[in-house]
Formats: C-alpha cells, sequence, structure tokens
C-alpha cells in the first residue's frame, strides 16, 4: 500500500456501477463505493482507443463492470466501505477486453446459455456472440438448459459446437441431469478468473446460475406464453465474487446485447472468428478466398463432407453479409 496525501491507494476490481457510482472490490471481504475522480474523465475517450473500441463516446468511454482500478481511500475510509465522498477511482488499468453491450471488462470465459426449446434455439444469433467472444480473446463455453424438454434436439446443437472445439454441456435443472458435470468445469476454470453467463430471456440462465451457486439469489421468471420469450428478471451487469477468488457476471439477455448494429469488428476479422476454419486456411485455390461461394475453397469442402456443420457455415455467412453491407467498409453494396 502506498501513501498519497495521508490516503491510502489501493487496486481493486468494479463489480458494480449505478448512477455513477463504482462498487469496488478491494479483496479480503473489502468493498468500497467510490466516484470517479473529475480528472480522470478526460482520459476516457483515449484510454478507450487504447483499448482497441470503435465507438469513442460509447460506454466504453467510462468505467466498467470488471475493470481493475486503483482506488484513493480517505484516512477514515480504508479498508471500509464510504458513501461514495470519501473514495474516489484515479486510474483504471489496462483492459484485456472489453463489451459495449451488455458493458463489461476483463473476461476470460463466456457462458452462452440457450434452451432445447422454450423459447427455441436461435443459432445465427448464439453464433454472433461466439465470434464476438472470440474476437476479443474470451472463451466461450455452450450450455444448452431445459434438456428434459427435447434430449434429440439438444444433443444436436451439442454435436454442432464439439464439432467447432468448444467445451459443451446439455444439461437440466429439472432434472439436475448434467449440473454436476457444468459445476466440476466451473470449480476447474474459474479460479481467479471473471466469467459471464449470457443468453435469450427465458432460457433458463438465472436458473442454472443458482444452482451452480446458491448464494447468489438470483431472481428467476418464466416464459411468455404470448411471445414465447423469457420476461427479464436481470437488470444490470453485476460481478459476484466466488470463494475460489474467481468472479461470475450476470448480464442481460440476447435483446440488449448490439447484434442488429453488428459493428464488435470488421469483414476481415471474421473469418478469424470461426475457430473451425482454422486448419483450412492457407490451402484454398486463391489467396483471397471469402469462403462464401469460391470454386477450390477448402473451407467449402469441409462443410461438404460434414466436417465443418452446415449451421454454421450459414451463420458466417450471414455475418459475412451483414458486415459486408456496413458504411464502415465504405459504400454498402446495392
Amino acid at each position: 500500500m502506498t501513501e498519497t496525501n495521508e490516503n491510502a491507494v489501493r487496486e481493486g476490481r468494479i463489480i458494480r456501477g449505478v448512477g455513477g457510482i463504482y462498487s469496488v472490490d478491494l479483496g479480503g471481504g473489502a468493498t468500497v463505493s467510490c466516484r470517479v475522480r473529475g480528472a480522470l474523465r478526460a482520459t476516457f475517450s483515449s484510454a478507450a482507443r487504447t483499448a482497441g473500441a470503435y465507438h469513442t463516446g460509447s460506454r466504453l468511454d467510462r468505467p466498467l463492470t470488471g475493470d481493475r482500478v486503483r482506488v484513493e481511500l480517505a484516512a477514515n475510509a480504508a479498508g471500509g466501505a464510504g458513501d461514495g465522498s470519501e473514495a474516489v477511482i484515479c486510474a483504471i488499468l489496462p483492459r484485456k477486453n472489453a463489451l459495449i453491450r451488455p458493458p463489461l471488462a476483463n473476461i476470460d470465459y463466456i457462458f452462452i446459455a440457450a434452451a432445447a426449446a422454450k423459447p427455441a434455439p436461435v443459432l445465427p444469433t448464439l453464433d454472433k456472440l461466439v465470434s464476438i467472444a472470440e474476437y476479443n480473446g474470451i472463451e466461450p463455453v455452450i450450455v444448452i438448459g431445459k434438456r428434459e424438454l427435447d434430449e434429440a434436439g439438444s444433443e444436436r446443437i451439442a454435436d454442432i459446437y464439439r464439432r467447432a472445439g468448444y467445451a459443451v454441456f446439455p444439461l437440466s435443472c429439472a432434472t439436475g441431469e448434467g449440473v454436476e458435470s457444468l459445476s466440476a468445469f466451473v470449480a476447474e476454470k474459474l479460479s481467479g478468473r471473471v466469467a459471464a453467463f449470457a443468453g435469450a430471456s427465458g432460457v433458463g440462465k438465472s436458473t442454472l446460475l443458482n444452482a451452480l451457486f446458491p448464494g447468489l439469489g438470483l431472481r428467476t421468471g418464466g416464459v411468455s406464453e404470448k411471445i414465447g420469450r423469457g420476461r427479464h428478471t436481470t437488470r444490470e451487469a453485476s460481478l459476484f465474487p466466488l470463494p475460489g477468488g474467481g468472479y461470475i457476471a450476470d448480464t442481460p439477455g440476447f435483446s440488449l446485447l448490439d447484434f442488429e448494429n453488428f459493428d464488435f469488428f470488421g469483414l476481415d476479422d471474421l473469418p478469424g472468428t470461426m475457430r473451425e476454419f482454422a486448419p483450412y486456411y492457407g490451402h484454398c485455390r486463391y489467396a483471397d478466398c471469402t469462403h462464401t461461394k469460391e470454386e477450390g475453397c477448402a473451407v467449402l469442402e469441409a462443410v461438404r463432407e460434414g466436417v465443418i456443420a452446415p449451421e454454421r457455415h450459414k451463420s458466417y455467412l450471414e455475418m459475412y453479409t451483414a458486415l459486408k453491407a456496413k458504411p464502415f467498409w465504405g459504400k454498402a453494396k446495392q
């Protein structure tokens, strides 16, 4: 610990932020409420650009849940919880990665939850999140819940992502099947790391988190019979400290992720987000192959042979078309 004008400076991690007040975990069970030092606010735009953000002026221009920060504590607040006036965030440490929606930083794993049924899985949406995770250096893990409603469908989805090289966990919180296997994976991988759970509303994400981490006590909601989607029960991104030293984040559903304005990365980066394409790069007939329709494309041949799941390649084509049409790439194709 260093001293600055009789104030203690400590490092911690933001676990929640509401209305300009940030809760920072200092370790050892100590949490403090902080505001941001005024002089620091002016550095957010340049810091966001350094972190690789496309959107200056966006949420990346301010502290995010998951950020490692330096906190200056008044002498009478060191190690304790203040009311926001006793502690200030004086520095944001370099980010490993950052997402815009939900606003989270320094994520190691993202557990992407889908349901075997009710609501029916939408694989292109799932694949967009997988690609966003890959681009940001986050390891995706696929969780297929509500297995008891459609066991065959659950296995079909699991096979798609296992072939792509991902850890996949089909399970049922209703029967308990598969939960123990995922729990063991979490215990092994999450020690000292940050993991986010994301999923469309109604897939049972909060129920799953409560099964894995009973102490969280998250609210759960059912699926609307009219629209086939769940009622949102998660309001904001928050980190919950785990006994092993890591953190788990509960995040809003897919509807709050910026998938319609799909500009998290560029067209040239898209192939690198498809893990199962990697063995075929450099083996296509044309050096500038887009893996969409060219003759002699090694990726397309792998799709025809069933090595790459056609569902995954279909998602790739949808993302390719969306990114190609973006003004970011110049004049959109007519």
